[in-house]
Order: C-alpha cells, then sequence, then structure tokens
C-alpha cells in the first residue's frame, strides 16, 4: 500500500503514483516475468540448433525483451481501440513452445516466423469474437490444455538439468556437476519463495538462476567468450531469420492464438477482479486480446516470439494492490532498454544448460500446477473423467511415440505429434459434443 493514498486512486487504472515509488513497482514486474520471458528464446534457440552464446541466441534474447516491453506499451497506453489499457505486462507464451519446437526442427526457423506473424494476425481478429468463442473453453477444456503443456515440457527442462540436448550420448551428460547446479538453483528458487517476502520472494526463480550462473563460473562451466564480442548497442533487424509459408506453422499458431487468447481473458479478468474489484468490460477484453495479436505479429518480424498476458503479474497487482497502468509502462521501458544492448543478452546467453534447466523445472512444473488448479472447479463425473483421459492420453501418447504417425504427411505429424494440439482439439470437441447429463 503506498501511503498518503486513497484506496480509490490505487484501484484506478489512471492514477500514477509518486516517480519513487513507481519505478521500483516498475521494476518488481520485470522481475517477476523475466526469467519465464526469456527462456523460451533460449530452448526455440537450441531447438533450431544454435549454440549457447551464439549470435543468433543473443538476438533473439533481445528481442523477446524488446518485443515483451512494446507488446506492454501496447496493453497499458493502447492504440485507439487496441490494447486494455490495464496494468497487463505481457511476454514469451511458454504455450507456444511445443508447437514450435518440431516446427523449427522440421521446417526451420523462417517457417517458423511465417506462422508467427500470420498467427498473430489470426490472434488480433480473435479479439473482435472472442466473446463469443468464451463458453466452448470451459475450466475443464482451459485446465487440460494447460496441464498437457506442462507435461509435454517437462522433458526439456530434465534433459537441460542434465547437461542439454546437445550432450546426449556422451559422458558428460548427466554427470553430477549439472545436476548439482540444477539443484541448487530449485533449492534457492523454493528457499526465497517460502522464507521471504517482498522482491526477493517475487523473483525466486530469477535469483535461482542468478546463484547459480555464480556457482557455476569457478566450476569452469561458464564461457565469457562471446560477451566481450558483443556489441553495446543494437537495433531490431525486419526478417532476421526470413519468413516463409508453412502450413503446419500457420495451423499450428492460429490455433495456438485461440488458447492464448482465452488466457488473457482470465487475465484481464483476474486483474480487474483482483485490483478493482470489478469484472472486466467486454471493451476491456476485446482490446487486450487485439493487443496480444499486434505483439505477436510485431515480434515475429523481428525474430521475436509469440506474447501473451503473464499471470504472475495478474497476482502481483493483486498483492500490492496497486492497478496503475503506468507503473507496469515504467517496467516496460526498462525492458525494451535491457532488449537494445546485446551484451547484457550475450550475459544471458552464456548461462549454463544445466543453470537452465533447474529454473525451468520449477516453471514448467509450476505449469502444470496451474493446469491442475483449474482442473479443481471441474465437476469429476464419468463424462469429464473420460474427456480428460482421452485427450490427455492422446496428445501425450504421441508426442511420446511420433514413429506411429510415420505414414502421415508431414503437415499432419509436425501439428500431431506437438502433444498439445491433439490434446486441445480433442477437448474442445468432446466438451461439445458429449452429453452434459449422464442418464
Amino acid at each position: 500500500m503506498i501511503e498518503g493514498t486513497s484506496k480509490s486512486d490505487l484501484q484506478n487504472p489512471d492514477y500514477t503514483p509518486p516517480l519513487q515509488q513507481a519505478v521500483p513497482l516498475g521494476i518488481q514486474h520485470v522481475l517477476a516475468m523475466f526469467a519465464s520471458n526469456v527462456t523460451p528464446a533460449i530452448i526455440i534457440s537450441l531447438a533450431a540448433g544454435f549454440a549457447f552464446g551464439s549470435a543468433e541466441m543473443v538476438y533473439m534474447i533481445q528481442m523477446v525483451m524488446v518485443f515483451a516491453g512494446i507488446a506492454t506499451l501496447i496493453q497499458t497506453v493502447g492504440l485507439g481501440p487496441i490494447g486494455a489499457k490495464l496494468p497487463i505486462v505481457q511476454g514469451t507464451s511458454f504455450a507456444f513452445i511445443p508447437v514450435m519446437i518440431p516446427v523449427v526442427k522440421t521446417a526451420g526457423m523462417a517457417a517458423l516466423f511465417g506462422g508467427v506473424v500470420i498467427g498473430g494476425i489470426f490472434h488480433f481478429f480473435l479479439g473482435t469474437v472472442i466473446g463469443r468463442i468464451r463458453n466452448a473453453l470451459p475450466p475443464l477444456v482451459t485446465g487440460i490444455v494447460v496441464l498437457t503443456i506442462g507435461l509435454s515440457l517437462i522433458p526439456v527442462g530434465i534433459k537441460y538439468a542434465a547437461g542439454g540436448v546437445p550432450l546426449m550420448g556422451k559422458p558428460e551428460f548427466g554427470t553430477w556437476e549439472h545436476w548439482s547446479l540444477a539443484l541448487i538453483v530449485i533449492l534457492v528458487t523454493l528457499g526465497l519463495k517460502f522464507f521471504s517476502k517482498g522482491m526477493l520472494s517475487t523473483a525466486a526463480v530469477l535469483v535461482g538462476l542468478v546463484v547459480g550462473y555464480l556457482v557455476a563460473i569457478p566450476m569452469g562451466m561458464v564461457n565469457f567468450g562471446k560477451v566481450g564480442g558483443a556489441e553495446w548497442f543494437a537495433v531490431p533487424s525486419p526478417l532476421q531469420f526470413g519468413f516463409e509459408i508453412n502450413a503446419a506453422a500457420i495451423i499450428g499458431m492460429c490455433l495456438m492464438g485461440i488458447v492464448s487468447a482465452i488466457e488473457t481473458v482470465g487475465d484481464i479478468s483476474g486483474i480487474t477482479k483482483g485490483g478493482a474489484n470489478r469484472e472486466a468490460t467486454d471493451k476491456e477484453i476485446a482490446g487486450g486480446t487485439m493487443a496480444d495479436g499486434v505483439g505477436t505479429a510485431l515480434a515475429g518480424l523481428f525474430g521475436g516470439l509469440p506474447n501473451t498476458s503473464f499471470s504472475q503479474n495478474v497476482g502481483l497487482v493483486s498483492m500490492t494492490g496497486v492497478m496503475s497502468r503506468h507503473v507496469v509502462s515504467f517496467g516496460a521501458i526498462f525492458l525494451i532498454i535491457g532488449g537494445l544492448i546485446p551484451k547484457f543478452g550475450a550475459v544471458i546467453s552464456s548461462m549454463p544448460t544445466a543453470v537452465l534447466g533447474g529454473g525451468v523445472i520449477v516453471m514448467f512444473g509450476m505449469v502444470a500446477s496451474a493446469g491442475i488448479n483449474m482442473l479443481s472447479e471441474v465437476n469429476w463425473n464419468r463424462r469429464n473423467m473420460l474427456i480428460l483421459a482421452v485427450s490427455m492420453s492422446a496428445g501425450l501418447g504421441l508426442q511420446a511415440v511420433p514413429e506411429a504417425l510415420q505414414h502421415l504427411p508431414s503437415t499432419m505429424k509436425i501439428l500431431m505429434t506437438s502433444g498439445l494440439l491433439p490434446s486441445a482439439f480433442l477437448a474442445v470437441i468432446l466438451n461439445l459434443i458429449l452429453p452434459k447429463h449422464e442418464e
């Protein structure tokens, strides 16, 4: 609570706290989302075959920071009807990773970014009809989707904690040095989350990664060679990784846009309820969803990844009681400035794979936990249990055994082995066609 400020001011999105209080609050929002925002860029870079610390990885880290900041400003400041004009922090979405990894591995980076741009445009137009499709995605469906995202990503975290995918089949993979770094990150994160308060608790994962990084330096596991050669300032470059029309990438990004749009609706509703004790308006929901799409399309043009609203920052608004959108705008400016400094991205990209693994085990596990929390609202009758069973068995099963679909066309194979899309599709369809009430 800010001293000398009335409750009505704190619940007003247009209120601007004094600068000495607004800036720390903005930094707190950045700390809460930072690790989750840059991690997908590292994962996709590795999936594309880029080495740790490579110029391509550094550039992607820059872009996810810059366009998270730009997308956040679109939400908080607005562009006409675009933007909820609420304290919504945008960042790179974990939800798209299960779809992006197979696209990158089979069709390449140009195809991925073609899909990101077109998917972003589709996401923008979803904003005009979002109210009509909300009923097709009750907690049963959204919970299955979010739980599947978390479960499908957890193996990635385990591989990184053991030393990284490139070390598979080599003696270094799974050594105690790698696992000890991952465990340090996990233990520091848990300790800060439950035994500290304020910014340390809010940024527990980020601090855990920093501690793991520092411990890895005397172990000789950090290579600063690329940091010295990185520039101090660089601007985004259009179509850095190319642009290619690919059916699998476009379909995958558009379908995931629907999931992301529903997540944003939930976050907007959470902010207005937690920060101002009111329901979100149709204008705020439509504007926020359109801003999601615009932010994603812009990011894709410059080598950034799909954007969505960040739920952890929704909780931060509820915790601080400060509803000011201008506080979040300060945080967005910090993100943009940091993203324009390649040396900053080079330091992040020099992080050992095992350190990142410890962080993503926690983050991906929290995604799965969020899905379970959504499913806790469901009435677990036989109908809903069967929808969960069939959807998740098919999705995760096909992801685990992609060879089972070797005779499908390449586009269908990419989509079906993502794990997430088959689960989401089956959950939606079964929820629509199965009778609500059993005899």
